[in-house]
């Protein structure tokens, strides 16, 4: 019986994990069709997808990125010190793909949340309601640059800034893709 179960219980975790755009055979590994990443001073290679449960699915190039409203934060970084993180909030790219925010962000939308991509395979997961200025008074952000200049490797060209948590498990380096996905 035990067994029956345990392979009843895999089975609905693959299926989750597929329904999510989660490749199970291959985790921590990146996906085949990534995108590019941008060569320094290059605007026109692929530097950010968004997709998923999306009305407008997204690709930014680092020259687009660079045009979105911007914003800082001040936040101790992962090696304890802080810093001016700028970049765009993660709720202003994902209003452009056509996520619910704002008033729109209610009823069955509340079950939506966003799965943050890196190029070596990590995710990390957020409620949309995490990312809502009308939800919170946290900025989140996906920042390119750390006190004025471009993010350094590992971190860069994207990562996601996360102030105030008390772990970095979610500053997510060398974001690839944001992934929409309902609970």
């Amino acid at each position: 019986m035990t067994t029956a179960s345990s392979r009843c219980r895999a089975g609905l975790l693959a299926a989750l994990l597929a329904m999510i755009g989660l490749d199970v055979q291959a985790q921590g590994q990146p996906k085949s069709g990534s995108p590019s990443q941008a060569p320094a001073g290059s605007g026109t290679a692929v530097l950010l997808e968004v997709r998923g449960e999306v009305s407008r699915p997204l690709t930014l190039t680092a020259s687009e990125f660079a045009r979105l409203p911007r914003r800082t934060v001040r936040a101790l970084g992962h090696d304890r010190v802080e810093s001016q993180f700028e970049g765009v909030p993660l709720v202003e790219i994902l209003a452009r793909a056509g996520v619910p925010v704002g008033k729109d962000l209610r009823g069955p939308a509340m079950a939506l949340y966003l799965v943050v991509e890196a190029s070596d395979g990590y995710r990390a997961v957020f409620a949309l309601a995490e990312l809502d200025p009308a939800f919170s008074e946290r900025l989140i952000l996906l920042a390119d640059r750390r006190d004025g200049r471009p993010l350094p490797d590992p971190a860069g060209p994207l990562q996601v800034i996360v102030p105030g948590e008390k772990k970095h498990a979610r500053w997510v380096r060398q974001v690839l893709r944001l992934r929409i996905g309902r609970a």
